[in-house]
């Protein structure tokens, strides 16, 4: 596995566990011939709420951890996960947070932002990650990244098909969706926590990209848990 932007490479063995935290641009390689097998666990950072923020912000320095500081109850955690039902999502999500609270403590985590390269997209991509609760714009996160704030809007039409308003709004809607589906916590309070600025205007992107409200969302999930 390594890091496409600044081309670091890190190697992993049998029993080697490795951790892609959000928003980290990455890809993987087979380097060794034969059969090689290796496990995917792939799930957003807001079905662990513990850890929802920690794994936004931040990232791992080096993201392996070696077989031999792997402790058992995460390989029986992995295990048990991949042998639950698909339909019983709460019990995966709790053996994740398992797994999680387990291996998180041995990772150096560090700013998001240090973690990668000089690459704008990359840069783009881990500032929107790090800072969408807050309230900044176009021209304030430009001059965070040393850049003019046309290179940055040319860069968002072109490599995101969105401007930046669409852009942020997207990860605040991700989180708030994430929210809604997994919480008990009042709309309002999901609202601003996601960054809007009111929960009007919440109403008014929510229903603009998913035609219902926030409210009728968390009803349908609900519903869908249930039945």
């Amino acid at each position: 596995m390594c890091n496409k932007w600044s081309i670091r490479t890190w190697y992993m063995e049998k029993g080697d566990i490795g951790f892609v935290f959000p928003d980290v641009i990455h890809h993987y390689q087979v380097l060794t011939p034969g059969v090689n097998k290796a496990t995917y666990l792939i799930a957003s950072p807001f079905t662990i709420v513990k850890f929802a923020d920690i794994m936004q912000s931040m990232a791992p320095e080096y993201p392996i951890i070696k077989a031999e500081k792997v402790e058992p109850e995460v390989y029986r955690g992995i295990n048990a996960i991949l042998e639950t039902e698909q339909s019983d999502i709460t019990v995966a999500q709790a053996y994740l947070q398992i797994v999680l609270a387990r291996c998180i403590g041995k990772l150096n985590l560090v700013e998001k932002s240090s973690v990668g390269s000089n690459d704008l997209i990359y840069q783009t991509v881990s500032y929107i990650s790090a800072n969408f609760k807050k309230k900044f714009s176009l021209e304030e996160m430009a001059k965070d990244l040393g850049v003019s704030k046309y290179v940055l809007s040319r860069l968002f039409s072109k490599t995101f098909h969105r401007n930046f308003n669409q852009y942020l709004n997207d990860a605040r809607l991700n989180y708030a969706c994430h929210r809604l589906e997994n919480t008990s916590d009042s709309i309002t309070n999901i609202c601003l926590d996601s960054g809007f600025e009111s929960q009007r205007t919440f109403n008014r992107v929510f229903k603009e990209r998913y035609k219902i409200s926030p409210s009728d969302y968390r009803s349908i999930c609900v519903k869908e848990i249930l039945s």
